[in-house]
């Protein structure tokens, strides 16, 4: 076998050096031709072996999960500030065309997304502070209004004097609302190094955007290579875009629409309720579903009749239900459908991993990873040039 390996390599060698060849070497090739091709040894591997693999990929798998959770206090800031600044992707490139320079750019964008936070919370402190100085008489009111269906229900168990002593009495609940406040003030601390880590990561994501495209792309070896890095790049950053403009421009109008709702309605702070439903439409299913429980609980407890009660709800589920079925599809078209049961996982997810944020952050993480396989996978789509 050596010896016909030492005859190929020297017919190959000859066959590709020397354009004019002797007999000798003629038939030298033509041997080398008619030898039968090495034998494979192929390693093949058993159940063992295969499960064993399959373990190290799951115990990388479980520690790169605790990781994600541990660090949730950095990669939570970070990964929104992220996704925020791949959503303002489109507005930086038309500001780099008008000449703005790049730091100019990202400063300009940081700063709009700090003031539109700023001018939220100021103008719903004075409805929270209002709902904060209510909340043991709405407390009492609430317990007052439910207790009759609560009866109802023989199983539970409940009559008015659970409510008088013991764990549900109005003084525990209110004990239990300055544990609840107490929480809340230790948690401010966290959040706010979480709000000066988001700004940071944000403002210099947004500066070295252009760089940090040209790295990645200039990480992969082949032309092919490169070029899907483009394409997935570019997808990922107009489809997040184009998706959360317009979901915004249509969320507001559910807003608004909500505060005239709950004003109608008799609610108190309707403009509280329209920053909710705005807020909670970006998290689908989970959002509506809590928001439309919350709005019949506070039209059962302001109105006496049941009925009356449930209207407020059920006009703001009606509008949300149209919304999301008709204007929302024909904006958007059937290019950024995802499975309802995948988007339905990844709430639960990363609810679980990381809380409220991470529920508001399950809908785009969805969509980069849709996108990405998407243009990985499809090969029809047309091809971008690389710059010469």
């Amino acid at each position: 076998m050596g010896i016909a390996n030492g005859i190929r390599k020297h017919a190959k060698k000859i066959a590709i050096g020397e354009r004019h060849t002797s007999a000798w070497a003629q038939s030298l090739k033509e041997a080398a031709e008619e030898l039968p091709p090495p034998p494979l040894h192929r390693l093949e591997k058993d159940g063992l072996d295969v499960s064993m693999a399959w373990a190290i990929i799951g115990i990388f798998g479980i520690l790169f999960l605790a990781a994600v959770y541990l660090m949730s206090l950095i990669l939570i800031p970070i990964t929104l500030a992220v996704v925020v600044g791949m959503i303002l992707g489109m507005a930086a490139e038309k500001l780099s065309r008008m000449g703005v320079p790049r730091f100019a750019n990202a400063f300009i964008l940081s700063s709009s997304v700090a003031l539109v936070i700023f001018l939220l919370i100021n103008s719903l402190a004075d409805p929270l502070t209002t709902l904060a100085n209510e909340g043991p008489a709405f407390a009492e009111r609430t317990i007052n209004r439910v207790m009759p269906y609560l009866e109802r229900i023989r199983w539970l168990h409940i009559t008015p004097a659970t409510f008088e002593s013991g764990s549900m009495s109005i003084g525990a609940l209110l004990e239990n609302t300055g544990n609840v406040l107490h929480v809340v003030t230790t948690s401010l601390t966290p959040a706010l190094v979480q709000g000066m880590i988001f700004f940071a990561a944000l403002l210099f994501f947004l500066a070295g955007r252009v760089n940090l495209r040209k790295t990645i792309i200039m990480t992969f070896r082949t032309r092919t290579q490169r070029l899907a890095a483009i394409r997935v790049i570019n997808a990922v950053e107009q489809v997040l875009g184009f998706y959360f403009a317009t979901a915004s421009l249509i969320y507001v109008g559910l807003g608004v629409v909500m505060t005239v709702i709950a004003y109608a309605g008799g609610l108190s702070a309707p403009v509280l309720w329209g920053f909710f439903a705005f807020l909670s439409s970006f998290i689908p299913y989970l959002g509506i579903t809590l928001m439309t429980l919350a709005v019949a609980v506070a039209g059962i407890i302001t109105y006496d009749d049941f009925i009356i009660g449930l209207m407020p709800a059920a006009a703001f589920f009606t509008v949300h239900l149209l919304m999301e079925n008709l204007i929302f599809p024909a904006v958007m078209g059937r290019r950024l459908e995802i499975n309802p049961f995948v988007v339905f996982l990844a709430i639960l997810f990363w609810t679980w991993m990381w809380g409220a944020v991470g529920a508001m952050l399950a809908l785009p993480l969805s969509l980069i990873v849709m996108t990405v396989i998407e243009e990985l996978l499809i090969e029809e789509k047309p091809q971008p040039q690389l710059p010469k």
